[in-house]
């Protein structure tokens, strides 16, 4: 396919309609056509509350997809069946953008399709693994060991959204020296005030005296190398690159720290699920009861007792 000529600036608007004239070259159904055009201007908008100016056509990157998968899971609780029609409009979207020589590669290519059978419990980080990432946290090279070590620890012990995380700000916080307390608007613009366990405080106290004392109000709480505040893509990014410096053979995402902290408050606070459910931030019990299904481990003991 040639080069596709975009007269100006390639703007989302601009892209989104070659997409159309070539579904519509391609003999797609109007429904077809309809469908992906919807599905990738949705990515496009989510993109954009994430990434800011960056181009939703030539910046993302494999991560970006796999984060959106993990929010349509995760965040908007939607169907397998719908995640994968939406991953689908996007393959289709990204590979016209490689022909079209917009981009050099497929950021779709890698990104699995969500399994339809019925989900296991999320997989959550061994006591192992936890310690491994925290040691690797506190070792990360350019003076950021301070910074990343409270960020995960704070995610460990809180259970929080990485969105809800990255808009945290210094006066969010309340540091005493036998409590701690956050307070917040989280998803649904609800605000919530959760509890700060002793490990989070130490991490954050360190973390924020490294910075200065003079920190204004409306500063983050996490912060870049340059002061401003992080963006999703580098707490991600954070996140994983830590998790492979400490051995840990599996990926890690931020929602797998959101996944530890469900699973080992359960263990540790059996038929707490309404509770759990609060410090979650979740609408509805069906989605927090997620944490009390068998994980891919007990069904594999089962079957072995039965064999």
């Amino acid at each position: 396919m040639r080069t596709i000529r975009i007269q100006g600036r390639l703007t989302p608007k601009k892209a989104l309609d070659a997409f159309a004239k070539k579904l519509a070259h391609d003999d797609a159904s109007a429904t077809t056509c309809t469908g992906y055009l919807h599905d990738v201007a949705g990515f496009f908008a989510w993109y954009g509350t994430v990434e800011g100016r960056r181009s939703p056509v030539s910046s993302v990157v494999a991560m970006d997809i796999g984060s959106y998968r993990d929010h349509l899971l995760d965040v908007d609780r939607l169907k397998a069946s719908t995640v994968n029609r939406r991953l689908q409009a996007l393959r289709r979207f990204y590979r016209f953008a490689v022909e079209a020589k917009w981009r050099k590669e497929d950021p779709t290519r890698k990104t699995k399709s969500v399994r339809t059978e019925k989900r296991l419990r999320p997989v959550a980080l061994s006591n192992a693994e936890t310690t491994a990432l925290l040691r690797a946290a506190s070792q990360t090279p350019r003076g950021l060991g301070v910074r990343n070590y409270a960020l995960i620890q704070f995610m460990l012990q809180t259970g929080l959204r990485v969105d809800e995380v990255q808009r945290l700000r210094v006066g969010d916080v309340v540091l005493q020296a036998r409590s701690g307390s956050l307070t917040f608007v989280g998803k649904g613009r609800r605000e919530r005030t959760l509890p700060l366990n002793a490990a989070a405080r130490r991490g954050l106290s360190r973390y924020l005296e490294s910075r200065g004392e003079d920190l204004d109000e409306d500063a983050p709480l996490f912060a870049s190398e340059r002061g401003g505040k992080l963006s999703l893509r580098s707490i991600q990014h954070a996140v994983s690159a830590t998790a492979e410096r400490g051995g840990i053979k599996h990926a890690v995402a931020p929602h797998v720290l959101r996944h530890t902290f469900a699973i080992r408050f359960l263990e540790d606070n059996p038929n707490q699920l309404v509770m759990l459910s609060e410090l979650l931030g979740h609408e509805s019990l069906d989605t927090t009861a997620i944490y009390v299904r068998p994980s891919a481990d007990d069904v594999a003991r089962r079957l072995e007792r039965e064999s």
